[in-house]
Parts: C-alpha cells; structure tokens; sequence
C-alpha cells in the first residue's frame, strides 16, 4: 500500500472505533480480516497508528481545539501526522492528495488551520495536567485516591504500549529451555522480574510458529497477571477452585504449579469461554487435573452449594472495569463497552458471597481484579471483612505492595492489577 493509502485506512478504522459498540482490538481485527489483500507490514502500520492516535485521544483532542479544528476522525489523523509523525505541509499534502485509495485533497480550512501545528510537540505547557495524563475526567477523583501524589507520574507511565509477556508452563518445560527454544526461532527474551514463570520478549515478536507455542509451552500472559496466580502459593495435590476462570488463563498457572497432582475445578458463567479453555487446557497437557463446570446450569449451582469446606484454595478473579488494562485497551479510558462501575461493584460483593463457602479452614480467598479504582478493591475487600469475621488478611510480599497486592505499570512494569488474599481461620 502507498502511504496515503494506510492514512486513508486509518481515517476509516477510527471511524468504525467512534460508532462500534465493541472494543477496539475487536473492530481492527474484523476491519482486516475483511481485507485480506492489505498485507502484513501494512497491517501492522495502520494498526499501530490507529493504536497511537489513541493513546493520544485527549491531547490531539485538545490541540484541535485550540487551532479550531473540528475533532474528527480525519482531522486526528491529520494532527497525529505533524505532532506526533513530525510531517510538514508537503507530506501532509502528499498523504491528503485525493488520489485512488488516499484521503481527500486538503482544503483550505484545513491547511490554515493545521499550520498552526508545525514544529509543535504532542505535550503543551498551557495542558491542563489531566490532558497530558490522558486521564478521564470522570475517573480523575478516582484515580487521584488511588495514586495520591504519584498521580501524575503512575498515569504518565499508562500510556505508553505495554511489553509481550509470556508465561511458561513449568509443567513441560523450564523457563531458561523455553527461553533457549523461543532464541532459535527469533525470538529474543529476558526473565520478567517478579513472576518465576514469565519471560518477556525484548522487541516486536512473531510467536505462531514457534515451537513453545506450538508445543504448548507458552501461553502469552502479563506478568502481572502471572502474579495473581502465583501468590495463590497452590501445592500439589490441593484442592483449587478458580471460580472466575474465563477461558483460563490463571487456571492453567495453577494447573502447572500443582505439577498436575491434585483437583482443580474451573468455573464461569460463560460456557463458550471455557469451552476455549478445554483446548488450551489439553495442549498444554493439564487437562486430567482440571474439571470444568459451567455456572450457567443449574447442576453446577447446585454442586457448589454442597462444597462447603471443601477447598484449600479459592481464587475470584472478578469482573471489573479494567482500568489497569489501559496501556492494552486505550479505547477503554474513554469508553465502557459493560457494565458501570457501580454495577460491577456490586457483581464482585455476591461472587464472594458465593465463593467464600467453599474455602475450608485454614485456607484461602484470593481476590483479583485488573482495576485501579478503590472501590473495586481495598473497599471491596474491607466490606467482605466487615461481614465475616472468620477471614483476615495475609499479607503479600511487600514488593507488590502491602497488605495487598497491587500492581502498576510505572513501579513494576505490568498492568494494573490488585489482589488480597484471605485466610480463612482455624475452627
């Protein structure tokens, strides 16, 4: 593709993102598979554009603004080109020439107006701090409550694109064999520096065809959420229920730490993503210990209600906002494709109530979520102790952050993520 014609691809995936009710990952993946003749390097470009113009949604936001620019997809695309691109006017005319496949030539308006742009940087002095943050305005109370006086620094460091980490499944292989195997097929790694059981690629990786992937070796995973697991501290021969499980990527961790010795029970109320799960399960070579139940039949209610007592670890990675995915999900800082917060608040407060019954005593409730806000979890947390004086918190190692864990991209690396984990007392 010429490179008019990659802007004028961008232009319209934006334009598809401002009207799709779907993430964003979900509308580039169905815009390129419906034009299989755009080619590998170019799909790369145009995506990493699209993804770029949106993490810096608010700042081109505000410079259109201030040059009286109407803020439109076209016109983003335009000012990304000179803020960010560094263009001048004779590419930004080449790239808007309104040749086959390219963008309308610009007009007259649009020229005057994206002058006042030239030799200009993306970052402002005259910013409000919120703008340079690319913070939300309805999340900045919370945000700000989260961070304190490290605000403007943590949220600084949630804009840039997050690494590809990965995660071993220890079960086959060694992290320093899978690294060794992964180096042979081009792909450079390095040891992530929390997790045990993660490696993290050094620059831009192609993984399909390697054979760590293939063999099920590896299963593409933030440290962060590697963490989760981990802290669960599960043992061979435990009984483990990972009640949130999703398509499961946490319950083939465990699966792999319990060296496949034990009874592990995957549960959730979407039966086609555990049904996803099944697959990865197998290949990976863990699916003996791994017994899947669906939440959406009533049999599988039924059966948790008679597992009082019954486990030695309980894991509720809950449903939540997501906010500490936003280095992944930029679209998201913007815009809520589920359910508010508020009603996420009080989803989380019932899987407790639901899951907390099976942990027998002297075992444990973890509680995660990919969230920054408090609400989805210090105060969550503290809510479930007020109600049930036979669990107390242990407290993690105190380099996730103490009592709980809670992960952010500019102290550790990984995504946003909390966790507690609760012990439930000896009768």
């Amino acid at each position: 593709m010429k490179p008019a014609a990659r802007i004028q691809a961008t232009i319209e995936l934006l334009e598809r993102i401002e009207d799709s009710r779907v993430p964003m990952d979900t509308t580039v993946g169905d815009y390129m598979r419906g034009r299989r003749y755009i080619g590998s390097k170019d799909r790369a470009n145009i995506a990493e554009r699209v993804y770029t113009i949106m993490r810096g949604a608010a700042r081109l936001g505000w410079w259109l603004e201030k040059i009286k620019l109407t803020d439109t997809p076209r016109h983003r695309v335009m000012a990304a080109s000179v803020l960010i691109e560094q263009a001048d006017e004779k590419r930004i005319a080449d790239l808007f020439d309104g040749t086959e496949y390219a963008p309308q030539p610009i007009d007259e308006e649009e020229h005057e107006c994206i002058k006042g742009l030239l030799n200009k940087n993306l970052i402002h002095s005259d910013m409000p701090e919120t703008v340079r943050v690319e913070c939300p305005p309805d999340c900045e109370k919370k945000l700000r409550e989260a961070f304190g006086k490290n605000f403007a620094i943590e949220m600084e460091a949630m804009i840039e694109a997050a690494p590809l980490d990965l995660r071993v499944n220890t079960w086959s292989a060694k992290r320093e064999e899978v690294q060794k195997s992964l180096a042979k097929d081009g792909v450079e790694t390095s040891e992530t520096p929390y997790s045990p059981w993660g490696l993290r690629c050094t620059e831009k990786a192609f993984l399909s065809k390697t054979k760590a992937l293939t063999k099920g070796r590896i299963q593409i995973q933030d440290e962060g959420s590697q963490l989760i697991s981990y802290i669960c501290d599960v043992k061979p021969g435990m009984q483990v229920l990972d009640f949130c499980a999703g398509a499961g990527g946490k319950t083939l961790a465990l699966a792999a730490a319990m060296e496949r010795k034990g009874r592990l029970v995957a549960m959730d109320n979407n039966e086609k993503r555990l049904a996803k799960g099944k697959m990865r399960f197998k290949k990976s070579g863990l699916a003996d210990i791994i017994e899947v139940r669906a939440l959406s039949e009533e049999r599988h209610r039924k059966w948790l209600r008679r597992q009082k007592g019954t486990f030695d670890v309980v894991l509720t990675d809950v449903p939540c906002s997501g906010s500490g995915t936003w280095r992944r999900n930029p679209d998201m800082r913007w815009r809520t494709y589920g359910p508010p917060v508020e009603e996420l608040v009080k989803v989380q407060a019932e899987i407790l109530e639901k899951a907390a019954p099976a942990v027998k005593p002297g075992g444990k409730l973890v509680y995660a979520t990919c969230s920054l806000f408090k609400e989805e979890n210090e105060q969550q947390i503290e809510a479930f102790l007020a109600g049930h004086s036979d669990f107390e918190v242990t407290p993690v190692d105190e380099a996730y952050g103490s009592p709980y864990m809670r992960l952010t991209p500019h102290r550790h690396g990984t995504d946003g993520f909390f966790a507690a984990v609760l012990q439930r007392k000896e009768q």
